[in-house]
């Protein structure tokens, strides 16, 4: 069985961020070279990391609570924010060559 931290590193809080995964897909449909699809994905950890910074230090609510942390949380995001933005530009190049 998984601990509650692998939970959240797996759900959420980790790969499946709605943040990361909004930004990774907001940069992947922007980006015009598959090489820049890393820094989609680098760009989507860090700034959901910087967003949920932001929010704990002006004491708002936590939209999504979790167990794990920061440096723990950004491989998850790395790789969820690519994905989605890999997916993102594969649907943008299918879109401008029909």
């Amino acid at each position: 069985m998984l601990s509650d931290t692998w939970h959240d590193l797996l759900g959420l809080s980790g790969l499946l961020n709605p943040f990361a995964l909004v930004i990774g897909g907001y940069l992947g449909w922007r980006a015009d070279q598959p090489k820049k699809l890393w820094i989609a994905g680098f760009a989507a950890a860090a700034f959901s990391l910087m967003l949920e910074a932001a929010v704990g230090i002006l004491q708002l609510p936590q939209p999504i609570s979790q167990d794990a942390g920061a440096l723990a949380m950004f491989p998850f995001r790395f790789i969820g924010g690519t994905l989605v933005g890999f997916l993102a530009y594969r649907l943008n190049r299918s879109r401008k060559t029909n």
